[in-house]
C-alpha cells in the first residue's frame, strides 16, 4: 500500500517538475529591443543621473544586470564597425566592416559600407550573419526583425541580411531600401506618410513604438527584434534628452507587452566627439601633426632609391597605405619584404608610434597585435597601418581629412534589463562581441556564424 502511495506522489512531483519546466520554457521574450547609443560614456551617464526620471536611465541602471565598463575588442571603432560587431558578435576581421568608408582597391575611391551598386543601399558588405539573421533562421522567418536608426549604416548593418526592414531619416524624411523585399507594407506607408519631428532620438523611438503597435510585434510565442540606434554628446542637457526618450520608450513596450516578456540592451558604440584639439591646446597637451600624404610619397621616394625608381605607392586614405601590387609584381619583389622595407622606414618619421603590416596581422598570433588585428579586414584595410601617436593630428590634405588620434578607451555601459533578470552592477571590463550570444542564449537561438565570444552569463 506504502508502495502505491510513493508511485503516485513520485508521478504528481514528476507532472509538477514537467509542468514547471514547460513554463519556464515557454517564458522566453517575446521581444528584444536593442538600443545602441552613440557617444555614450558611463562617466557621462553616471554624473547626470541625478537629473532623470524614474522610468528612463534609472530604471535601466537600478534594475537592469549592469556592466559599466564595456568596450571594443579592436581598434580604430566608428558608428558603422561598431553597429556592425554588435549585430553580429564578430569584428571586422570576420565581419567585413572596418569603418563608415574605405578605399576600393579597384578604383582607389572611397566605398561607403552600406553603398551597393543594385540596390543603391545594403547589408552587402556584411560578411557574416547577425543576430536578427539567426532569429530569422530559428522560427523559419516567421519572426518579426525591424531597426530604426538616425543613419542608413546604423539601421542596415543593425538590421542584417533578412530582415523585414531598415528606416532611418534622410534629408528630413524617412528613407528605406528594396533589399528587404518583399518590401514590408507598414514599413512603405510608415516611411511614406510619417515626417520625422526635430528631435532624431525621439523620432526612432516613435517609429519603433508605431512598429510595436501596427507592424504585429509581440503578438504571439516567437521572440521578435526592434533595433533602435540613439546619440547623444556629452552635454548635460543630451543626457537628459536621451532619458526622455529611453522612458518614452520602455513605457510605450511595457504598455503593449508584459514587462517580463520583454527585453532591452542597451550599449554604445565607444566612440567621442569632444573637441580634445581644442582642450589639448588649452591645457599644453604634448600634440603634433602628422601629414599622411606627405609621408605617402616619401616612402614611394624611398622605395625608389632602393629598388629602382616606379610607383610603389598606390594611395593612402586615413592612416592606410596601399602598395602597388602590379609594381611589386612586375618586378619580382617579395609583397612582405617591401612591406617590412616601408615599416622600418616610416618607424623613423616624427609622430609615428607603430607602423603594421597586413603580413603581420594575418600571420601573427601575438596578443600585443590582438586589437590592431581585429580591426583589420584583408579585403578593405592597407598594406601598412600607421599608428599615430596619442594627441597628434593626422591630416591628409588631398582629401582635406583631419583625426585627432587618441589610444585610451572610452568606458561605456552594457546593460540587460527585464525578461524576469535580477538586477546586478558589474565593473568588469567586458567586451560589447559578447552582447550577441547573450542575448542568443536569453531567446534559446545560435550565436551569429562567426561569433565565438562566449555569452556574459
Amino acid at each position: 500500500m506504502s508502495n502505491r502511495y510513493l508511485y503516485i506522489t513520485l508521478l504528481s512531483l514528476l507532472g509538477l517538475s514537467q509542468e514547471a519546466c514547460a513554463q519556464a520554457l515557454a517564458q522566453s521574450p517575446r521581444l528584444v529591443v536593442n538600443i545602441t547609443v552613440d557617444h555614450l560614456r558611463t562617466d557621462y551617464l553616471e554624473t547626470y543621473t541625478p537629473l532623470y526620471g524614474p522610468d528612463g536611465l534609472q530604471r535601466l541602471l537600478q534594475q537592469g544586470v549592469v556592466y559599466t565598463n564595456g568596450s571594443y575588442g579592436f581598434s580604430p571603432v566608428d558608428r558603422a564597425s561598431a553597429a556592425a560587431a554588435l549585430s553580429t558578435g564578430t569584428s571586422p576581421y570576420y565581419n567585413g566592416i572596418a569603418a563608415m568608408e574605405w578605399l576600393d582597391r579597384e578604383t582607389l575611391r572611397p566605398q561607403y559600407c552600406v553603398r551597393d551598386a543594385q540596390q543603391t543601399v545594403s547589408p552587402v558588405h556584411l560578411a557574416t550573419s547577425t543576430l536578427g539573421d539567426e532569429l530569422k533562421i530559428a522560427t523559419s522567418g516567421v519572426a518579426r526583425v525591424f531597426s530604426f536608426a538616425p543613419t542608413a549604416e546604423c539601421a542596415i548593418l543593425s538590421a542584417g541580411h533578412a530582415a523585414d526592414g531598415a528606416a532611418w531619416i534622410a534629408q528630413g524624411r524617412w528613407s528605406t531600401t528594396s533589399y528587404y523585399a518583399p518590401v514590408n507594407q507598414w514599413l512603405n506607408g510608415f516611411a511614406r506618410l510619417e515626417v520625422p519631428a526635430a528631435d532624431g532620438n525621439m523620432s526612432v523611438v516613435a517609429a519603433a513604438l508605431k512598429c510595436v503597435e501596427q507592424a504585429g510585434i509581440a503578438l504571439d510565442e516567437k521572440t521578435d527584434m526592434l533595433c533602435l540606434t540613439l546619440s547623444t554628446n556629452s552635454l548635460m542637457e543630451d543626457y537628459v534628452a536621451l532619458d526622455r526618450a529611453v522612458a518614452h520608450l520602455i513605457q510605450g513596450v511595457e504598455g503593449s507587452v508584459p514587462r517580463d516578456r520583454v527585453l532591452f540592451v542597451l550599449s554604445g558604440t565607444g566612440s567621442s566627439e569632444e573637441r580634445e584639439e581644442e582642450v589639448n591646446g588649452r591645457f599644453r597637451i604634448p600634440t603634433g601633426t602628422f601629414y599622411i600624404n606627405r609621408t605617402a610619397n616619401l616612402l614611394n621616394m624611398y622605395l625608389g632609391a632602393v629598388f629602382g625608381m616606379d610607383r610603389y605607392v598606390e594611395a593612402c586614405y586615413k592612416n592606410h597605405i596601399f602598395l602597388n601590387h602590379k609594381t611589386i609584381r612586375q618586378k619580382n619583389l617579395n609583397l612582405g619584404d617591401v612591406q617590412r622595407r616601408s615599416q622600418e622606414f616610416l618607424l623613423q618619421i616624427a609622430g609615428v608610434r607603430n607602423v603594421y603590416t597586413s603580413n603581420q596581422l594575418m600571420t601573427s598570433d601575438s596578443y600585443q597585435l590582438e586589437r590592431i588585428r581585429n580591426g583589420f579586414n584583408v579585403e578593405k584595410s592597407g598594406d601598412l597601418i600607421v599608428g599615430v601617436a596619442p594627441g597628434w593630428k593626422l591630416v591628409n590634405e588631398d582629401t582635406h581629412e583631419q583625426v585627432l588620434s587618441r589610444a585610451a578607451n572610452i568606458p561605456f555601459p552594457i546593460i540587460f534589463y527585464g525578461a524576469g533578470l535580477k538586477a546586478q552592477r558589474l565593473p568588469q571590463t567586458v567586451t560589447a562581441d559578447r552582447i550577441a550570444p547573450t542575448v542568443a542564449r536569453l531567446i534559446r537561438i545560435r550565436a551569429p556564424n562567426a561569433c565565438s565570444s562566449e555569452p556574459l552569463f
